[in-house]
């Protein structure tokens, strides 16, 4: 399914659920519009969620009522799918930036972003792991310093998620290379040479996945639903 279509219907849900208890009498009509769209994107896999609001004859204080359980069931269900509909990228703090005490400051930037952090390790790659990592390189020269360096300390792993996380986390990271990265960049700020310039991102969704998959199993995943989320997503 879509993003658009599935955060219309989470929003539209959520919508119902914050104005029922306020005007009750518009309940049965918005819910028809709300649960529709969740229909749309869950494609009909919540029939409880739409038939119990589709009948006019029906009590207000009956369908208050009913809201109880499948309002529960849906917003559990919401939180697992909208974290699932949100991109994620692949962030390592290698181990200059772990050795120079730069991990709160690096995590600090990313959160007051608005991103969401839903995987994190400090793990001491070996050699042949670190040549996984950076296989699309093997052919360079500088292969096999690379491996080298990035298995020689604590590397910090995580994993970020939310709109445009991949994007504008090589953005927030700034250029491979510290002298041409822009001030206020993460590299342009911290790092002076390319050699050593503390952190890696994911450069694409395919890479993400990847790298992702290659420095976590799946179970070091979480699906959370974050409280700034209305506040970074929403819509007044």
């Amino acid at each position: 399914m879509s993003s658009h279509f599935y955060k219309s219907a989470s929003r539209a849900a959520r919508s119902l659920l914050s104005s029922a208890s306020k005007h009750r009498h518009h309940v049965v009509s918005e819910g028809r519009t709300a649960m529709a769209a969740a229909t749309v994107s869950y494609k009909g896999k919540l029939p409880a969620l739409v038939s119990f609001c589709d009948s006019s004859t029906t009590s207000n204080k009956w369908i208050t009522g009913a809201l109880a359980l499948p309002a529960a069931a849906y917003m559990l269900q919401d939180q697992e799918a909208y974290a699932a509909q949100m991109e994620r990228t692949f962030i390592a703090i290698k181990p200059d930036g772990v050795q120079r005490g730069l991990i709160s400051e690096i995590i600090h930037r990313f959160e007051r972003k608005g991103f969401k952090l839903v995987a994190i390790k400090l793990v001491v790659p070996s050699k042949s792991f670190a040549g996984k990592h950076y296989h699309d390189l093997k052919d360079r020269p500088f292969y096999n310093g690379l491996c080298n360096f990035l298995s020689s300390g604590p590397v910090l792993a995580m994993v970020w998620e939310g709109e445009g996380v991949i994007t504008y986390g090589r953005k927030l990271i700034g250029a491979t290379d510290p002298q041409k990265s822009e001030p206020g960049t993460i590299r342009g700020d911290l790092a002076i040479v390319v050699g050593r310039n503390i952190i890696h991102g994911s450069d694409g969704p395919e890479t993400a996945k990847n790298e992702i998959s290659l420095w976590f199993k799946p179970e070091e995943l979480t699906n959370y639903t974050s409280n700034q989320e209305k506040w970074a997503y929403g819509v007044n």
